[in-house]
C-alpha cells in the first residue's frame, strides 16, 4: 500500500542519502583496512619486536583478527537500537566510535617505549574498530535500501559497499604515497602515523555529511504503526529485535553468514594477506604491492554499481553465485600470476580476484536487507553478516599466513578459500530470490502482533 511516508525521494534527497551512507562507510573502513595494510607492512617491527619477521607478522594479524571478534558485539548492540531508535543516530556513533579509536592509534607509544603496554593498548583500539564496524554495515546499506527505488533497489544500494573498495584505496593510497616518499626508518619512525591522524580530519567531515539526511521513512512507518498498536493494547509487550530475529529469521541469518564466507575470505586474501606473500615468497617490493592493491581497488569500486544494476534485472542469488564461483576457479591463477613477480601480472591477478568479489559483494546489500522485517532488518542483516565475519575474514591473513609458513606453498591457501565457496555457493543456492520484495510490505509475523492484529507474515514480499 502506498503512502507518502514510504514513497521513494525525489532523485536529489536520494543521491544526497546515498553520498551520506557512502562517505561514512568509506571514512569506516578506510580506518578498518589502514590497520590491516599498517599491519602487515610495520605493526610486526613496532609493536612486535625480537620475532621471527613471519612470527611477528602472525601476532600483528592476530591484533587485526581481534577486531573481527568485537563486530559480532556491535552488530547486536547497534542492531538492536538501530531497530528501536532509528538507523540515523546509530550510523553518527559508530563513525565517531571508529574515528576516534583510529586517531588514537596514531597517537600510541610503540613497544620500545613503554613495553609490553603497548601492544595491549593496540589491541585495545583494535576491538573499539570492530565494535563500530559491526554496527556500522547495516544501518549504512538499510538506510539506502529503505530509502531507493524498489526496482533499483541493487543498483543504489550497492553504492555504500563501494565505501569499503574506496576505504581500502584511500588507505592503500596514503600509504603508497608514504613509502613513495619516505625512507623505510623515516616511516617506520613516524611515517606511518600519518593515515592515522588523517582519520580525524575524514570524521568531521563524514558527521557533517552524515547529519543532514533523514531517518529512513520505512522505519519511520514501523515505528508509528508500533507505538500505535502499544497505544491500543499497553499491555502488549513488543519483543526485542535479535530475540524476533533468531525465532523468524534463523534460517535467513544461516544463509547470510554462509553467503559471506567467500566473500570476506576472499576479500582479505586478496587485499591483506598478499602484502605479506608478495613480499616474502614472491620477492616484490612493499611499494609494488601496494600499488598493485591500489589500481585494482580503484576497478574494484567501479564494477560494484554495475553488478548491482544487475541483480536488479537478473536477481541477487545469480549475481552472487557467478562471483563466488569465479573466485574458486581464480584462486590457483591468482597465486601463479603474482608468482612471477612481474607488476603487470600482480596487477592482473588482484583486478579479477576483486571484481569478483564484487559480484558477491554488490547484491549483498540488497539481498541481505530484504531477508528481514523492518522492526528487526537492523539486527537481522548485522548479525548474519558480521558474525560471519569472526570465521571468515577474522582469521583469513592469519590462517593464510600459518599456512604459508609451514607449507612454503600458495596450494593450501588456494584450497583453503576453495573450501570456503563451497560454503557459499550452498548457502546461496538454498535461498529465495528476494529482488521482487517491497520491503514497505514486510511487516513482523503473527507471533510479534497483538491478538487483535491481522496476521502478516515476515517473510511477505
Amino acid at each position: 500500500m502506498a503512502s507518502t511516508a514510504t514513497a521513494p525521494p525525489p532523485p536529489a534527497s536520494l543521491k544526497r542519502i546515498v553520498a551520506a551512507s557512502l562517505i561514512g562507510t568509506t571514512i569506516e573502513w578506510y580506518d578498518f583496512f589502514l590497520y590491516g595494510s599498517a599491519a602487515a607492512l610495520v605493526f610486526n617491527k613496532l609493536f612486535f619486536p625480537g620475532s621471527d619477521p613471519l612470527v611477528g607478522t602472525l601476532l600483528s594479524f592476530l591484533t587485526y583478527a581481534v577486531g573481527f571478534a568485537a563486530r559480532p558485539l556491535g552488530a547486536l548492540v547497534f542492531g538492536h537500537f538501530g531497530d528501536r531508535l532509528g538507523r540515523k543516530k546509530l550510523l553518527v556513533l559508530s563513525l565517531l566510535l571508529m574515528g576516534g579509536a583510529t586517531f588514537a592509534i596514531g597517537l600510541l607509544p610503540t613497544h620500545a617505549t613503554i613495553g609490553a603496554a603497548a601492544p595491549v593498548l593496540l589491541t585495545v583500539l583494535r576491538l573499539v574498530q570492530g565494535f563500530a564496524l559491526g554496527g556500522e554495515w547495516g544501518g549504512a546499506v538499510l538506510l539506502v535500501s529503505e530509502h531507493g527505488d524498489a526496482k533499483r533497489r541493487g543498483f543504489w544500494a550497492s553504492w555504500p559497499q563501494t565505501g569499503a573498495p574506496a576505504g581500502q584505496l584511500l588507505a592503500t593510497g596514503v600509504l603508497s604515497l608514504l613509502t613513495a616518499t619516505l625512507s623505510d626508518a623515516a616511516f617506520v619512525s613516524w611515517g606511518w602515523r600519518i593515515p592515522f591522524l588523517l582519520s580525524g580530519v575524514l570524521v568531521i567531515v563524514g558527521l557533517w555529511i552524515r547529519l543532514s539526511v533523514d531517518e529512513s521513512p520505512v522505519f519511520k512507518q514501523a515505528l508509528a504503526q508500533a507505538q500505535a498498536r502499544r497505544a491500543e493494547q499497553p499491555a502488549d509487550v513488543e519483543k526485542l529485535p535479535l530475540v524476533s530475529v533468531l525465532r523468524h529469521h534463523w534460517r535467513d541469518v544461516l544463509v547470510a553468514m554462509g553467503a559471506r564466507m567467500a566473500e570476506n575470505i576472499s576479500y582479505y586474501v586478496i587485499t591483506a594477506f598478499i602484502l605479506v606473500y608478495a613480499t616474502t615468497s614472491a620477492g616484490v617490493s612493499k611499494q609494488t604491492a601496494l600499488n598493485a592493491v591500489l589500481i585494482a581497488s580503484a576497478v574494484h569500486f567501479a564494477v560494484i554499481p554495475a553488478w548491482g544494476a544487475l541483480s536488479d534485472r537478473v536477481g541477487r542469488r545469480p549475481v552472487y553465485l557467478l562471483g563466488a564461483a569465479g573466485i574458486g576457479l581464480w584462486m590457483f591463477p591468482f597465486f601463479s600470476l603474482i608468482d612471477t613477480g612481474g607488476f603487470g601480472n600482480m596487477v592482473l591477478a588482484v583486478t579479477v580476484g576483486l571484481v569478483l568479489h564484487g559480484a558477491m559483494y554488490a547484491p549483498q546489500a540488497a539481498f541481505f536487507s530484504e531477508m528481514f522485517a523492518t522492526r528487526m532488518r537492523y539486527s537481522g542483516a548485522s548479525i548474519g553478516a558480521q558474525f560471519a565475519s569472526v570465521a571468515a575474514g577474522a582469521p583469513a591473513p592469519l590462517i593464510a599466513t600459518a599456512l604459508l609458513s609451514d607449507y612454503g606453498s600458495s596450494t593450501p591457501i588456494s584450497l583453503y578459500v576453495i573450501g570456503a565457496v563451497v560454503v557459499t555457493l550452498i548457502a546461496v543456492g538454498v535461498a529465495k530470490e528476494t529482488r521482487h520484495r517491497d520491503l514497505t510490505d514486510v511487516e513482523p509475523s503473527a507471533a510479534e502482533l497483538p491478538t487483535t492484529a491481522p496476521a502478516v507474515d515476515a517473510r511477505t514480499a
